[in-house]
């Protein structure tokens, strides 16, 4: 089986981990790890965690890696291992933190592509919560 893996970037490690467990939880199958916090367990973004979580989803995802961050710095240092890497197989989306990483991973369950697992994260902007 072929699919899209995640990173879930996030300046909390407890919200990081938080998003991926919800995303597991609706696609169990689906690689997901979250690189959240600091190594001191303070709040931050740290460029090595990031890097090392895109570096052992990558392995297990030949579809290519989705990245989703929660905000500000995250999305920064993200973008600066992307340069790093660059692999156009790993990108980050702008979507909502928890809605998307749910709707995008269900969607890579079904072993969508890169792109239309990007999009079902970016269409999560759109859905009401009641």
């Amino acid at each position: 089986m072929i699919m899209v893996g995640f990173v879930i970037v996030s300046h909390s490690r407890l919200l990081a981990e938080g998003a991926a467990e919800l995303g597991h939880m609706m696609a169990p199958d689906v690689p997901v790890e979250a690189a959240g916090g600091l190594p001191d367990g303070s709040v931050g973004t740290d460029y090595e965690r990031i890097a090392s979580a895109i570096g052992r989803i990558r392995e297990r995802s030949p579809e290519g890696v989705l990245i989703i961050p929660d905000m500000g710095s995250s999305c920064m240092t993200t973008e600066m291992v992307l340069e790093d890497i660059g692999d156009p197989q790993i990108i980050m989306v702008d979507c909502p933190f928890a809605e998307g990483t749910v709707a995008a991973m269900v969607e890579a369950a079904g072993e969508a592509s890169l792109e239309e697992v990007k999009a079902a994260a970016e269409d999560a902007r759109g859905v009401n919560k009641f």
